[in-house]
């Protein structure tokens, strides 16, 4: 692996790090902006319902936006740290702006924050689509996700540590380390542009961008309901809730363990099976960890479907980038941010209208992360066996 590449997957991977951090941080002091800002606390949870909306439509229409920019080499970089610097500005002015008593300043730096982060989602990834070479696209991919992996088992940490901090200070670091880190960039596009790929054949795409979409959406509606919903309560079965800030982030350290071998694999097997057989793999995990008989056989398949679900969104960011090769990854990395966001909506839609506590209703959450990620495994397999055919 040629150094220059190394330096461009660690900015991925920073990139993605600080990006993450800041929604840690946004959700973990809107509460207190909220109320702030003159608005009653129980409007958290529809503000970031209204951010998830914003993010459906923005991440596709920035991924479109992306495809004309990397028609010209040197525009795409350049054009990701520019929208990336005005959401930054929104981000930091927010804590500035809650005090002010306003709630449609709030809402509308928040609305402004939104919509411009959406150029730190699927562009980045239609620079690797675009330039980068078939042997290096599973590093820098590994790269931006493993970024995403620390971001996710530190955010319980931060949750603890941050809540009593005056915002203003979160806020502003994390506004500018993403800055930063954005402008990079412009240094990764001039580099992946800069090395001709060798001729490598057409990546296969075995199924349609709308099924592979519906594809998408299954498995991150299975991640949202199993993390965000499932996990703590079953934690609760065998330890305290004061644990629960060690306990969560294991489902990120196997995400995390398993990028070096899932870049291996990729590049053996291919995006699209790597997808499945995670799916696959996943559904176990989920089941063991709803029928786990303590706590050490809890951890255990925590940590397994952590890896399972770097393995679905691993195989998930290639396939994306096959899908829309040539010319369109962003169109199709645009739907699958799209598809992530709309998991999340109707996961907080879930807990806006507090479905997750009504008896019956809970006890199926348990069971869907299985059926969501078996279906899944079972419309790739075919798709799959189908291509073969």
């Amino acid at each position: 692996m040629h150094t220059p590449t190394v330096r461009t997957g660690l900015v991925f991977a920073l990139l993605q790090l600080f990006f993450t951090l800041t929604w840690t941080v946004y959700v973990i002091f809107l509460p207190q902006l909220v109320v702030q800002a003159g608005l009653p606390k129980s409007a958290v949870i529809w503000i970031l319902l209204l951010d998830q909306l914003v993010f459906v439509f923005a991440d596709w229409a920035m991924g479109a936006k992306a495809d004309r920019a990397a028609q010209v080499v040197g525009r795409l970089g350049p054009l990701i740290g520019l929208i990336t610097l005005v959401s930054a500005i929104a981000f930091l002015l927010l804590p500035f702006a809650a005090p002010q008593g306003s709630p449609l300043l709030l809402l509308a730096l928040t609305l402004v924050w939104t919509i411009t982060s959406s150029a730190l989602r699927a562009p980045p990834l239609v620079l690797i689509g675009k330039y980068a070479a078939a042997g290096a696209k599973p590093w820098l991919s590994a790269s931006w996700l493993f970024g995403l992996g620390v971001a996710g088992a530190l955010a319980p940490y931060l949750t603890i540590q941050l809540r009593d901090m005056d915002p203003r200070l979160p806020f502003a670091l994390s506004a500018i380390a993403v800055a930063v880190a954005a402008w990079g960039m412009a240094w990764a596009e001039r580099h992946l542009a800069s090395e001709t790929p060798a001729a490598a054949p057409p990546p296969a795409k075995p199924l349609p961008v709308a099924a592979f979409l519906l594809v998408v959406v299954l498995v991150a509606l299975g991640f949202q309901v199993h993390f965000a919903l499932n996990s703590a309560p079953l934690y609760l079965r065998h330890a305290t809730p004061a644990e629960l800030g060690q306990l969560m982030p294991l489902f990120w350290v196997g995400f995390n363990l398993a990028m070096l071998p899932l870049t291996w694999a990729i590049r053996r097997h291919g995006d699209f099976k790597v997808m499945a057989a995670g799916a696959l793999v996943g559904v176990i995990a989920v089941i063991a960890s709803a029928q786990a008989p303590g706590l050490q056989a809890l951890i255990a398949a925590q940590v397994i479907a952590g890896a399972a679900w770097a393995a679905i969104i691993f195989g998930a960011f290639g396939a994306a980038m096959a899908l829309g090769h040539t010319g369109r990854e962003g169109y199709s990395c645009g739907g699958m941010h799209a598809m992530f966001a709309v998991a999340a909506l109707l996961r907080i839609g879930v807990v806006a209208l507090q479905l997750h506590q009504l008896p019956g209703f809970a006890s199926q959450l348990t069971l869907l992360p299985a059926l969501s990620w078996g279906l899944a495994a079972l419309l790739l397999i075919a798709a799959l066996a189908r291509s073969r055919g």
